[in-house]
């Protein structure tokens, strides 16, 4: 296995005086993709959100691809291969298809943006349907797939999703990740915060299981969706 291409290190993420996150140590290897669960509240959006540095390490250290970033401008770490497609989506609700996919290219320029957004329209053929239609009027999955693509269109060496099923019906959070194991076939680094453990757990290489904003358990996908804690905690005991 390659070297981690991002290291959590005894982080402590503080929202005024409440912790949210304890002593958080993990990492993910370049190729993998990792995923985060847990129930709602145990920290998994603040652990995503604190590798921007929003909110800011209190403690411990954040190493991405050897060079510590914690307290690197988000600016820079978008610029150097790290993108975000946030939970909720948050797409850009005035603007088209094509606007809001043009804004993912922001941290690395154009250049590439005519090439990549026919590799999103290949990848999301509903968005090449949608191209000139205002986010606002599509569907809460359509807009779930913009938000991801207008990440990818960054090219980042590490895409970071949170709660990409949120929300969405079955059959479309089917389709979502069934594009999101395209996406790790091709090679794609990916880190996953998901409450629905039993797609996050089958997509993935590794997992962590965050309660109370610390990391309680780790293994491969396929150890923890055995595992009888992890089933009756997360997987209604299936």
């Amino acid at each position: 296995m390659s070297a981690p291409i991002l290291e959590l290190k005894e982080l402590d993420v503080f929202y005024g005086p409440i912790q949210a996150l304890k002593k958080v140590s993990m990492h993910i290897n370049e190729g993998e993709t990792v995923s985060l669960i847990g129930a709602n509240g145990a920290g998994k959006s603040t652990l995503l959100m604190s590798i921007f540095g929003q909110p800011r390490a209190a403690s411990g250290h954040i190493v991405y691809r050897g060079t510590d970033i914690t307290r690197k401008s988000s600016h820079y770490i978008a610029s150097n291969g790290i993108a975000q497609s946030p939970e909720g989506r948050r797409v850009f609700p005035d603007m088209t298809v094509e606007e809001n996919l043009m804004m993912g290219t922001i941290p690395i320029g154009d250049k590439f943006a005519n090439e990549d957004m026919q590799r999103m329209f290949e990848l999301f053929p509903r968005l090449k349907e949608r191209r000139n239609q205002r986010a606002m009027t599509m569907s809460g999955g359509e807009q779930q797939m913009l938000a991801i693509a207008r990440a990818l269109m960054s090219r980042p060496k590490l895409l970071l999703l949170d709660e990409p099923s949120l929300g969405l019906a079955p059959i479309v959070v089917k389709q979502i990740f069934a594009t999101l194991r395209e996406l790790a076939k091709t090679g794609m680094t990916i880190f996953l915060v998901e409450q629905n453990a039993n797609h996050a757990l089958k997509l993935s290489d590794r997992a962590y299981v965050m309660v109370n904003g610390q990391i309680r358990m780790t293994g491969t996908g396929q150890e923890l969706l055995v595992n009888e804690e992890v089933r009756s905690a997360y997987l209604g005991g299936h």
